[in-house]
């Protein structure tokens, strides 16, 4: 049909979210804060049909589900995290990514999450050069990239991004944030690994639609 939308996890025909995937999906519990973070919300386990989810916005383009993930995300806030936030934010992907891809997921996250909050989404950082987060073990990942503030940050600022996995991206951005005068620096994310680590193969399916996913939002 002309208008049949499609599974955003398994690609079927149907809802954003089919029902088969939607019973798949696994809340994130409580999570450590990573250093320099007020707060810490992880919204899934990104493992079967949540890691598909994000692939499929990161790799594929695929945006109907943006609407559902900014709402639920908005969601995971309580009342004193809302009254300190002035603005929503995310850890960009390098310009090389954004060049090739068209777009940033960590952006359009941000974006779906600030119009459920009514507060604006403002890019407050931008990243340097570096090696892609992405695919490197945790080693590798634990040094962050580095990111730079655009311009001065308002007292409490919102950092989405889509998976995070041993938190230094985000500690790296809430370390630009500070220095560029915020007070507080509360970090949503669409997922997060189960333990945290970075695993070490890269499956079939990773090699087909896009690698590993990360906090890097790389």
């Amino acid at each position: 049909m002309f208008l049949q939308t499609s599974c955003a996890a398994c690609g079927r025909p149907g809802d954003q979210v089919c029902v088969t995937c939607a019973a798949g999906l696994r809340r994130a519990g409580p999570a450590p804060v990573p250093a320099g973070v007020t707060s810490y919300q992880a919204l899934l386990v990104y493992e079967g049909a949540a890691r598909e989810l994000v692939l499929g916005l990161k790799y594929r383009n695929q945006r109907l589900v943006l609407g559902r993930l900014g709402h639920a995300l908005a969601c995971l806030l309580d009342g004193d995290q809302l009254a300190r936030i002035e603005v929503v934010t995310w850890a960009p992907t390098s310009p090389t990514r954004r060049r090739q891809r068209g777009f940033d997921q960590a952006e359009l996250l941000a974006r779906a999450t600030a119009r459920q909050l009514q507060r604006p989404a403002v890019a407050l950082l931008r990243r340097e050069a570096g090696v892609a987060q992405t695919g490197q073990r945790r080693a590798a990942r634990l040094a962050g990239p580095t990111f730079l503030p655009r311009a001065a940050a308002p007292a409490g600022c919102l950092v989405i991004d889509d998976v995070l996995t041993t938190g230094a991206t985000v500690s790296a951005a809430a370390a630009a944030l500070r220095a560029a005068g915020a007070i507080t620096v509360d970090v949503l994310t669409a997922a997060c690994t189960p333990s945290g680590t970075v695993r070490a193969a890269t499956t079939e399916r990773d090699k087909e639609h896009g690698p590993d996913g990360s906090d890097a939002s790389s």
